[in-house]
């Protein structure tokens, strides 16, 4: 039998491996940008970033969340949007949904409280209260019944630049319905993280490879420093 398609491979290379092989080919196509993009950072809240205070916590890059504030600040100060968001839920987590059934201990999803140190973004983020859009969510998506869908076409987006955590949960997620509401789709290496090297360039590749352009936060700061 002649196989034109592909068997599962199993060729024992790490997850790494395989992401630094993709991002080698100079050949592969891109998304790239379009003429006004918005930076949207998942979660910078304390129960993710704060390695020294969450079990829930971790971190990849040290430098992720001043590689976010670079280019967060550099869209802002090009007139373009930046977005944060923060996931938590009611006292009673009854707006939890089905996510919050599998477990209930004090680390787990659906007891991250609003207002709670967990809820809270972690201070090192420079957020501009007075012009970024800050949005609460409880799903994995950042476009999941927030304001966000709308607010981009408001402001004529038509590139969205993902930053924050996980790599393989919210990060995917939001970088998955940017793609599907039509805009080019931008994941900075640095600005991301993940529990485990695995899941983090896993998702990275097959974002590479399907949803969106995968580049190092540099290529972001150039564009933005160009306009």
């Amino acid at each position: 039998m002649t196989i034109i398609g592909t068997k599962m491979v199993s060729d024992g290379k790490t997850a790494r491996q395989l992401f630094e092989e993709l991002m080698a080919n100079p050949g592969r196509n891109k998304f790239g940008f379009g003429s006004k993009l918005a930076i949207v950072n998942v979660d910078f809240q304390n129960a993710y970033t704060r390695v020294d205070e969450f079990k829930t916590a971790y971190e990849t890059d040290p430098r992720q969340i001043e590689y976010t504030n670079t280019i967060s600040a550099l869209a802002r100060a090009k007139g373009m949007p930046v977005i944060w968001t923060h996931v938590g839920y009611m006292d009673n987590a009854a707006d939890a949904g089905v996510w919050g059934t599998r477990t209930d201990t004090p680390d787990s999803l659906q007891n991250i409280k609003i207002p709670s140190r967990r809820h809270e973004f972690d201070d090192r983020c420079e957020i501009d209260r007075a012009v970024d859009a800050i949005y609460a969510k409880r799903m994995p998506s950042a476009f999941f019944e927030t304001p966000l869908a709308s607010y981009l076409v408001w402001h004529k987006v038509d590139t969205v630049v993902v930053t924050g955590g996980s790599t393989s949960g919210c990060v995917r997620a939001t970088a998955v319905d940017a793609l599907s509401h039509g805009y080019r789709t931008i994941v900075p290496i640095e600005t991301c993280a993940d529990k485990h090297e695995s899941y983090h360039y896993a998702n990275l590749t097959d974002l590479q490879i399907k949803y969106a352009d995968v580049e190092p936060v540099q290529v972001v700061i150039d564009w933005l420093e160009a306009r």
